[in-house]
């Protein structure tokens, strides 16, 4: 039997953006504030966003106060193993991927810069008229 990620169970049907970060990441914290406002504006028209911090069992203890003091207002999973991260071919952070409705990767994005939430944003809605 195929192993599936857990957040597909926390997605369900929707559009899922998946976001590998860590705390010790300059540019995942830098992502943070657009990342709750692209869901803050998206969450609406279907779209899950779910944050998979991949901080090892080392760092565990700083991602709870991390993501409170970030008010980080998406679904936040622990991937300490990088587990999913390896099962869906993850090398750099930050990295987004775009899953479909029917659990398919149909964009990715490596790294952020600021003006990145805009080819995010291009993205989703690509895929929402697609849909």
């Amino acid at each position: 039997m195929a192993r599936k990620p857990v957040f597909y169970e926390v997605a369900g049907e929707n559009m899922t953006l998946v976001d590998f970060w860590a705390v010790w990441c300059k540019p995942c914290v830098l992502s943070i504030p657009k990342m709750n406002s692209i869901f803050d504006e998206y969450k609406e028209k279907g779209v899950h966003l779910v944050g998979i911090n991949v901080d090892g069992p080392r760092n565990q203890s700083k991602v709870k106060p991390f993501v409170l003091s970030k008010k980080i207002s998406y679904t936040i999973l622990l991937d300490p193993e990088q587990e999913i991260m390896q099962l869906l071919n993850v090398s750099s952070l930050p990295t987004l991927l775009l899953i479909n409705h029917k659990k398919e990767v149909v964009w990715r994005h490596e790294g952020f810069q600021p003006g990145d939430e805009y080819l995010i944003k291009q993205a989703l809605d690509k895929h929402l008229e697609n849909k």
